[in-house]
């Protein structure tokens, strides 16, 4: 990808959502996460430069590479995958800037275990299985305002900082619409949430119209 392919894509992509955050109010404030798992480090490189700051991995060692690759650039790391139990201490030492995939109980006691031995905090969202598929992880929303609050009161280390979904994996927009509003009805219901993220490159401008504030976005800047 040349530079001038990622100034065109990033402007493409910041076009669409100013309209879909312009519908919802002028406040409304819409953070990108460049989704980079695809891509190699001279791509974020280049769309850094393009103007990109927060990019988000799926997997534990391609973060360690690419920020090893690249830290000479004051990127955002965001960790988006399923984090599995035994990577937990790896993820810790990399200090992500947001962890988007929270989607159990028993995944949040143990790291917050692993945080407190390792005297550290981590920023967390509570993901949501909002769409109620079971090819997709996160807790039950009808338990998720309750779970959050138990992870709040529970586990010291971890910064809950909002909710994460991932809408319903479907050609039917309604129900694409009805996983987003229901995930931003928990976020509303969450005491201090301050992100509320949903949406990717197929779904975005959707999930804007239905509250996200923070969108995880690939294709459309990478392609």
């Amino acid at each position: 990808m040349d530079k001038n392919k990622a100034i065109k894509n990033l402007d493409n992509v910041i076009k669409k959502i100013e309209f879909a955050r312009l519908n919802v109010s002028d406040h409304h404030i819409v953070q990108i996460v460049a989704v980079s798992k695809y891509s190699t480090s001279k791509d974020i490189s280049i769309l850094y430069e393009a103007g990109q700051r927060a990019f988000g991995e799926n997997k534990v060692q391609d973060l360690k590479q690419k920020q090893e690759e690249l830290n000479d650039l004051p990127i955002s790391w965001h960790f988006i995958g399923t984090l599995q139990k035994n990577k937990i201490n790896n993820l810790i030492d990399l200090n992500p800037t947001l962890m988007h995939s929270l989607d159990n109980l028993d995944l949040a006691k143990e790291l917050d275990k692993k945080l407190k031995i390792k005297n550290k905090k981590m920023n967390c969202l509570l993901q949501i299985n909002s769409a109620n598929e079971d090819s997709k992880s996160g807790v039950n929303p009808q338990e998720a305002v309750e779970i959050y609050n138990e992870i709040k009161e529970k586990y010291k280390n971890i910064i809950l900082k909002g909710v994460m979904s991932i809408g319903a994996h479907s050609e039917d927009k309604k129900l694409i619409e009805d996983s987003f509003k229901s995930t931003k009805n928990i976020f509303d219901n969450c005491n201090d949430a301050k992100i509320c993220s949903m949406g990717m490159s197929s779904d975005f401008e959707t999930a804007i119209l239905n509250g996200s504030n923070m969108v995880r976005v690939g294709r459309s800047l990478f392609n």
